[in-house]
């Protein structure tokens, strides 16, 4: 049998206290007590310790606070070192994108220069200078019937930067006579006036404003600006707790949030930086942006990027940054010009440019100047003589919100010239000044004469019509005016460079300079056929010329004929010369041969030119012959000041001077005896030159004029090439004398060139004038070897003399 398992022994169940109890003694037992006495102390003791001591799950939050911590401050300190990156990015270099400022053509005046004091008194008006009684402050002018005395503000022209200058100007006449320095005494050769501002150019986005250095900011409006937003702005790091505490009490009384705790600098991390979303993260990464910028960054160019910065306002899509734009946005006047309660209104603005646009509502904008007027009072930055006449102000803004004119036909212009000659390095973002060619008391005037012709020529055709307009400079070529079509503010086809229309009659001048460049062949006096012509074709058809008015006169002087523009001599004079000979005229004058097609229509005008390729064969002919390539880019100049583009003129004598001269001298008669006569009736004084224009069915109205300054050409019609019932003398020429009365002519007074001499002449019967020394017709001739001077020591003319008067 197998044994069944033992059970344990019995001793190892004895428990042992009773073994104890049995060994130990009474003496043990009474010292027992003190050891037992001496563990309970001990006891007590480590109990003590263990109640104080935390218990597990605190120290194990505590250790996960500790590791949060440092976690936080690295993502902080790593946040903090990436926002340095950012910042240091975008405030070591440039800061914005700046565009390119477009200014006028620069007015350069010397003594002896034709120009009346209508001229720059109008001049300084477009410059928005202050007409006073006398001039105390740059941008200030008075003026009697003799001089003007001014003090020019300062510019940095192409060449060389100006400071304002006092200056006094005499004319006498049509002429200025001399330029005094008024501080010095001294007499001056030449004196600038600054351009003005026509807009800008360049890849901005949203955001326009002009880039001002912080010395250069008037100290009142700092003084504002820091009174009104932060007055500790020079003690403070980026932040201020104190503004923020002063922000919650006066926010707390009011019952609603009316003033802000942030720094100028934390506004400007906001701008530079951040969104416009408004939570506590945002708020959190401002200040920290803002501590990092003053930490970084001096406290004047902090200022500045503020300044440059602020958003001041809405002009149509583009926003208004920095005070410099919004100056010239509300007042049309520099930043430097503005009054005290003018800067304060800007200031007064920062808090909120909608809510107190100036335009919408006025009487919420000047209390808020106010407020900021009587803080300069509180902060003795004013006097109270000054505070009372700031707030006796009105607001003094320009009637419309602009910061330029525009003038969109020229820009097209203008930019197509920009990348031609400098590329795209204008929409760089690189804040280049262009020197253009715009004159704006011309453009002025251009504009002001179509708003006001454009409705009259609509009621006069009987349907709406459209116009365009391009005046020039008629010695150098510089374009001075441009208005693409019948509402000159607005952009879309250009019909000054891209309407290609019939010229009609404007082409007429090309002929007779062609035969009048030949002088042993044809003079004023040739005479020319004026009678029915047939002219066949290749292909069978026949061409039957008219004159306008239906009517024959047999035989007229050459000068008659185009003073009259009439179509028959005109042919017949065109054919004699030869097609070939007037299409190459027509390419000296500036024509594209391309675009004149070999055939005798081509005499009267069949062929078709913008405004603009009109206006570049009218200066050369105008200009003795000497023709000056349209431009409307001066100059390029970089933020540095380098020159990175200059014109340079390349006059040409592209025909023969004293050909250019008769033919603009017919061209005079064309004024005071032919189809222009309307301008003379009014500008008699400044014996203009001038040829009109019409094509077939009245479809197009044309005038090219010329006066001592300028040659202005304009074309009026419609689009779809319907007729307007407007001949190029009741259209076109009206709009042209509209704007003579507005932009007053210069007499057109043009030297006589070498050989030509006065001829007489006397009238036949039929009409012609023959060659007679004591005749009653004195025409000017170009006698290129004195021979016909030297036949009136004779009894009779040479025969080449005879045949040249014959026709």
């Amino acid at each position: 049998m197998s044994k069944l398992p033992q059970p344990p022994k019995p001793q190892q169940k004895k428990p042992a206290p009773t073994k104890k109890k049995a060994v130990i003694k009474p003496a043990v037992k009474k010292a027992a007590p003190k050891k037992s006495a001496v563990k309970k102390v001990t006891t007590k003791k480590n109990t003590s310790k263990n109640n104080n001591s935390p218990h597990p799950w605190v120290r194990k939050i505590a250790g996960f606070v500790f590791k949060v911590t440092l976690v936080v401050v690295a993502i902080l300190l790593v946040i903090g070192i990436y926002l340095d990156t950012v910042v240091r990015n975008k405030m070591d270099g440039p800061i914005w994108d700046l565009p390119s400022v477009v200014y006028g053509r620069v007015l350069t005046l010397h003594p002896d220069q034709a120009i009346t004091i209508s001229d720059v008194r109008r001049e300084l008006d477009v410059l928005q200078y202050h007409k006073v009684r006398s001039p105390q402050r740059m941008g200030e002018y008075s003026a009697s019937s003799t001089r003007i005395e001014l003090i020019r503000r300062p510019f940095k022209f192409v060449d060389d930067p100006q400071p304002q200058q006092h200056v006094m100007l005499t004319f006498a006449g049509t002429k200025l006579t001399s330029i005094v320095d008024v501080t010095t005494k001294h007499p001056l050769k030449t004196l600038k006036i600054e351009p003005k501002l026509l807009g800008m150019l360049g890849l901005t986005g949203n955001e326009q404003r002009i880039f001002m250095a912080r010395d250069q900011f008037p100290p009142l409006l700092i003084d504002a600006l820091l009174t009104t937003e932060d007055r500790d702005f020079y003690q403070h790091d980026g932040v201020s707790p104190l503004a923020i505490l002063r922000a919650m009490v006066v926010n707390l009384k009011a019952g609603h949030t009316v003033q802000g705790g942030s720094t100028l600098t934390q506004q400007l991390a906001k701008n530079l930086f951040l969104s416009r979303e408004r939570s506590l993260w945002r708020k959190v990464r401002e200040a920290y942006i803002a501590v990092i910028i003053d930490h970084r960054y001096s406290k004047d160019r902090i200022l500045e990027a503020y300044l440059n910065e602020i958003y001041l306002g809405q002009n149509g899509a583009k926003e208004v940054h920095g005070f410099p734009l919004a100056a010239r946005f509300y007042f049309g006047r520099p930043l430097e010009e503005l009054r005290a309660d003018q800067l304060a209104m800007l200031v007064g603005m920062v808090k909120g440019p909608s809510q107190f646009n100036p335009w919408r509502h006025p009487d919420r904008t000047i209390k808020r100047r106010d407020l900021v007027l009587m803080l300069l009072l509180k902060n003795n930055y004013l006097t109270g003589a000054e505070y009372e006449k700031a707030v006796s102000e009105p607001l003094g803004i320009q009637k419309t919100p602009k910061i330029a004119s525009r003038q969109p036909a020229y820009f097209q212009q203008l930019q197509r010239e920009l990348e031609q000659d400098v590329g795209d390095i204008y929409k760089s973002g690189k804040g280049l000044r262009i020197f253009s060619t715009l004159d704006p008391v011309s453009q002025q005037a251009a504009e002001q004469t179509i708003a006001v012709m454009v409705p009259r020529l609509n009621k006069k055709a009987g349907v709406k019509v459209e116009t365009a307009m391009v005046v020039v400079d008629r010695q150098d070529g510089a374009v001075r005016a441009l208005i693409g079509g019948s509402r000159p503010g607005y952009a879309g086809f250009n019909r000054a460079l891209d309407a290609s229309r019939q010229i009609g009659s404007l082409a007429k001048p090309a002929v007779y300079l062609a035969a009048l460049s030949q002088p042993h062949k044809f003079s004023l006096a040739t005479t020319l056929s004026d009678q029915a012509i047939v002219l066949k074709g290749n292909k069978g058809t026949s061409w039957r010329p008219r004159n306008y008015d239906r009517k024959f006169r047999g035989q007229v002087p050459l000068y008659y004929a185009l003073a009259h523009s009439l179509n028959v001599p005109t042919v017949n004079l065109g054919l004699k010369v030869g097609l070939g000979t007037v299409i190459n005229t027509l390419a000296k004058l500036g024509v594209n041969r391309d675009e004149v097609p070999r055939l005798p229509s081509i005499l009267l005008g069949a062929f078709n030119l913008s405004p603009f390729e009109v206006a570049q064969m009218f200066q050369s002919i105008t200009n003795n012959g000497r023709k000056a390539p349209l431009y409307s880019l001066d100059a390029v100049v970089d933020s540095r000041g380098r020159v990175l583009y200059q014109h340079q003129s390349h006059i040409e004598q592209v025909v023969p001077e004293q050909a250019a001269w008769l033919t603009t001298y017919d061209m005079k008669k064309v004024v005071s005896q032919g189809t222009a006569r309307f301008l003379h009736t009014k500008f008699s004084s400044a014996k203009l030159a001038g040829k009109t224009g019409t094509t077939d069915n009245n479809r197009d109205s044309w005038f090219a004029g010329a006066d001592g300054r300028e040659v202005g050409v304009v074309w009026v019609g419609r689009d779809d090439n319907t007729p307007v019932r407007l001949t190029g003398s009741s259209g076109a020429l009206r709009v042209y004398a509209d704007y003579l009365t507005r932009r007053q002519p210069l007499p057109l007074n043009i030297g006589w060139p070498p050989y030509i001499t006065t001829v007489k002449y006397q009238r036949a019967a039929n009409g012609s004038l023959q060659f007679d020394c004591n005749g009653n017709v004195s025409l000017p001739a170009w006698d290129n070897n004195g021979e016909l001077k030297a036949q009136c020591n004779d009894s009779q003319p040479a025969t080449w003399i005879k045949h040249m008067f014959a026709g």
